[in-house]
């Protein structure tokens, strides 16, 4: 995996570290077997894997100085590299590839698109900006005015930073779910809503969540006919999503909740999204959802009376849980996991006087587990 740097920022560059895009192959050195012939003693010169790795060029993995433009990169063209964006004005930009990290510097009124990212998405220095974005970490600083529609398996963080919105991440390209492989990321561990404040100021909020009616191409239009990126078939429908679409943090409309898990399987997470398919359509509301690992004791302090039956289950791979909520859904449940279900090893909230428990056990084992 290469390293990029940016070029120090023309505002507080003193605070950014220093970045300028490198790359490293590692290859086996190679050396002549061949034989001297005569009196020849000279010999083949010896080849160093410096002298063999892929010439890069900086600037593939850069954009810089931009204004009034499209760019951005297809499918395929970062690999997991990491890549900078920085003092661009009044852009769209789509990254349509998974990438390592992604820092974003002294950016104004840009419209930002950035495919799964297996580590960090830094924004510096930046104002107006509506972006989708899906990493493992999130994090601003001193930025103003930002609407984001967010996949983050971890807390995101805001730092110095006002006028922030958040919400879910809905978003489709054909490559994507691939990505997601890719990057590492879940698209079951998603905090979008759970917002830590470092710089929090007595009576005002520095962040909120975007209205539930919020769509994604009212802030990030789809790219131009005209542009490189019209052959990319782009979906911000919450239907089509790679990501479920939850509720997060938002007040819930029903006091009656279920937890629904799945065992690892072949098709555990097909089977979650006809979860969530068949339970929309009936009009219950997804609140989170979560995949995570657990141990023999995990399974006994989560599910304690029905523990015995499930232990033997958590050896296979994680399990996909989810909290849906609405009159009625922890009898709907049972009867979509007898219906839809009935070959498959789940766990189904047992009545609604003690699905509330059932869903805080599960989802604050979770978090502990994720370190949130």
């Amino acid at each position: 995996m290469g390293c990029f740097f940016s070029k120090k920022s023309k505002r507080k560059s003193s605070e950014k570290e220093d970045l300028t895009p490198t790359t490293t192959t590692v290859e086996t050195t190679t050396t002549s077997n061949a034989v001297p012939l005569g009196n020849n003693t000279d010999e083949a010169p010896k080849q160093y894997s410096w002298d063999k790795r892929e010439k890069v060029d900086p600037k593939d993995y850069m954009l810089t100085g931009l204004k009034d433009v499209t760019v951005g990169r297809l499918p395929g063209k970062l690999n997991g590299q990491q890549f900078v964006i920085q003092e661009c004005e009044n852009c769209n930009i789509y990254v349509f590839d998974h990438s390592a990290t992604i820092t974003i510097d002294d950016c104004v009124n840009c419209r930002i698109v950035l495919g799964p990212v297996k580590g960090s998405v830094f924004f510096r220095d930046c104002k107006d900006i509506k972006c989708v974005v899906a990493c493992q970490q999130f994090r601003t600083r001193d930025c103003k005015k930002m609407e984001v529609f967010l996949c983050c398996a971890t807390q995101p963080i805001i730092e110095s930073s006002t006028g922030m919105k958040f919400g879910c991440f809905q978003y489709f390209y054909p490559e994507l779910a691939f990505h997601f492989k890719d990057a590492g990321l879940s698209i079951f561990n998603n905090n979008w809503s759970n917002i830590h404040d470092f710089t929090p100021v007595s009576g005002e909020n520095n962040w909120s969540l975007l209205p539930e009616a919020s769509a994604v191409l009212d802030s990030v239009p789809a790219p131009d006919a005209e542009s490189e990126f019209k052959s990319v078939r782009i979906s911000a429908e919450p239907a089509r999503s790679i990501v479920p679409l939850t509720k997060g943090g938002r007040r819930k409309d029903s006091e009656e909740c279920c937890l629904f898990v799945f065992f690892a399987g072949e098709y555990t997470t097909a089977n979650a999204r006809k979860l969530i398919d068949e339970a929309m359509a009936k009009g219950f509301v997804l609140i989170q959802t979560k995949e995570v690992s657990m141990r023999p004791e995990d399974v006994k302090r989560v599910f304690q009376n029905n523990a015995e039956d499930l232990v033997e289950w958590i050896t296979k791979g994680p399990v996909i849980a989810l909290e849906l909520n609405g009159d009625g859904v922890v009898e709907a449940c049972k009867n979509i996991a007898n219906e839809v279900f009935s070959g498959t090893k789940v766990f189904v909230s047992d009545n609604k006087n003690t699905s509330s428990r059932d869903v805080d056990n599960f989802f604050n084992f979770a978090d502990m587990q994720m370190g949130l």
